[in-house]
């Protein structure tokens, strides 16, 4: 029995592949068709008849499923197929999509020639251009972005010398960056899910992370969510939804996509919102991630902050493309670049971005285009291959928060008193939370060891006491202030 069904079912399939094609088979056109084409077949039966129905039935069930729809992306190769020119009205019926044919040898440039515009709202002075496209911002919002911008800033200068100083082992700022965070964290609802690199501490601030949370992790001390485990700038929160920063580069991509598609499952009414800069598009991870969210149709927002350099090398030197805006079309990933240092334009396009990775499914790329004002970390000098005068154009030209506070100041919500009110409690709350930060005790050496596994194998076991054995013996080389 097994043998004849399979051997009908070969006939079958083989018939309708002849007719309709791939594409027409699992189209609405092959399902009112089956009775037609198998009635006009002088050797049909009426088992074959039932067979064929119940096969179709079958197949129906299984790519009608919501989490598999590669339907969709047929139908929408198939639109595009025919869109130019050919020699004749033959296809190739490919798996993937219905091919036109050409007899004309062209092979695709490697380049457009034009490069992707970059939508901005502001002009450089703070004024909104004539004619913009965006998405209105209430006062409130608008404030609170202000603050947070400049939250972000005095925390980078005070943070970062406080690292000269030697009170903490390492840091890495925003400068220059703070409207890419900030203004697409107030784009999102805090139910969305945050997958970070490491420059975006706007969008924990945003959702209401403490300054003296900040330096707990800094310092990393007893009161350190990662129970001192982590390098300093490496955030997270359960509470607020941003997932743990991690060191190694782009490894935040691809797990973005599955959280995504996580969420898609549960038909929760939230996206994902992953961060890499452009030194992070090298890496092998995120293109697997665009393919990977592209044909799961997950609903995730990638946000490349293309701010010109990673680490000391150029974006010239990265890649031949027009930056990274152009490789989402390769995967069939919907994309536009915008001007980082507009924080008007970043909250607009973020919010379209949402709305469209929710209600439509699908993932979208953000190309937002920036400059690094400070060093990359702590760790660097970029004097030594980047000219101050560059630096300096951007740090004063076209900085973002200068820009954002005259858009503010001209719609009277903002004046100097408050501007010198802010900053000078900032400077206040900031020096306080480092010195309770200081004060607060280390994590114990058991923490070490814990929160892997429910029960300690023997091996961790082992480590640990080699190690208290050792702090016992050398007291004088391990620091006093953590409990043993």
């Amino acid at each position: 029995m097994a043998t004849i069904w399979l051997r009908r079912s070969r006939t079958i399939a083989q018939s309708l592949k002849h007719k309709y094609g791939l594409t027409g088979i699992l189209g609405l056109e092959g399902c009112n068709s089956f009775q037609n084409l198998h009635a006009s077949s002088p050797s049909s039966t009426n088992h074959d008849r039932h067979l064929l129905v119940s096969t179709y039935k079958y197949s129906t069930t299984i790519v009608s499923d919501k989490r598999l729809k590669s339907t969709v992306a047929l139908k929408h190769l198939d639109s595009t197929a025919f869109a130019s020119d050919s020699d004749d009205e033959q296809a190739l019926d490919f798996p993937g999509g219905m091919v036109s044919y050409t007899s004309e040898m062209q092979f695709i440039s490697e380049s457009q020639e034009k490069r992707i515009p970059c939508y901005r709202v502001l002009d450089d002075n703070g004024e909104i251009i004539n004619g913009s496209d965006l998405e209105l911002v209430s006062k409130e919002v608008a404030v609170k972005m202000y603050n947070d911008m400049v939250t972000l800033q005095m925390m980078d200068n005070i943070f970062y010398e406080a690292q000269r100083q030697g009170r903490i082992s390492f840091y890495l700022t925003s400068m220059g960056e703070e409207a890419i965070s900030i203004a697409s964290a107030a784009a999102l609802s805090t139910e969305d899910y945050i997958l970070p690199q490491y420059r975006e501490p706007g969008v924990l601030l945003w959702r209401g992370f403490t300054i003296q949370e900040f330096a707990n992790q800094l310092f990393g001390n007893k009161a350190d969510y990662g129970k001192g485990r982590q390098m300093p700038i490496h955030y997270g929160s359960n509470k607020l939804n941003y997932i743990t920063i991690s060191s190694p580069i782009a490894t935040q991509l691809p797990q973005a996509v599955g959280v995504a598609y996580s969420l898609k499952m549960d038909k929760k009414d939230a996206c994902v919102v992953t961060y890499t800069g452009d030194g992070g598009t090298s890496e092998g991870d995120f293109h697997a991630a665009l393919n990977f969210a592209a044909v799961t149709d997950a609903p995730v927002v990638f946000i490349c902050r293309n701010n010109g350099w990673a680490i000391s090398t150029n974006v010239s030197e990265q890649f031949r493309s027009d930056g990274v805006v152009v490789k989402g079309q390769a995967y069939g990933v919907r994309s536009i670049r915008v001007d980082g240092n507009d924080a008007l334009a970043v909250y607009s396009a973020i919010h379209s971005a949402r709305k469209t990775a929710i209600s439509e499914e699908r993932p979208v790329l953000v190309e937002a285009l920036t400059y690094r004002v400070g060093h990359h970390s702590t760790s660097d000098d970029s004097t030594k291959y980047r000219p101050v005068d560059e630096i300096e154009y951007w740090k004063s030209a076209r900085n973002p928060v200068n820009r954002f506070r005259n858009w503010v100041e001209s719609n009277g919500w903002w004046s100097d008193t408050e501007e010198t009110e802010l900053r000078s409690s900032l400077k206040k709350q900031l020096l306080q939370a480092i010195q309770a930060a200081e004060k607060t005790e280390k994590p114990p050496v058991s923490d070490l060891f814990s929160d892997v596994y429910d029960v300690t194998p023997s091996n961790l076991r082992e480590q640990e006491n080699q190690l208290r054995e050792t702090i016992n013996k050398y007291p004088q080389d391990y620091p006093s202030d953590v409990p043993v």
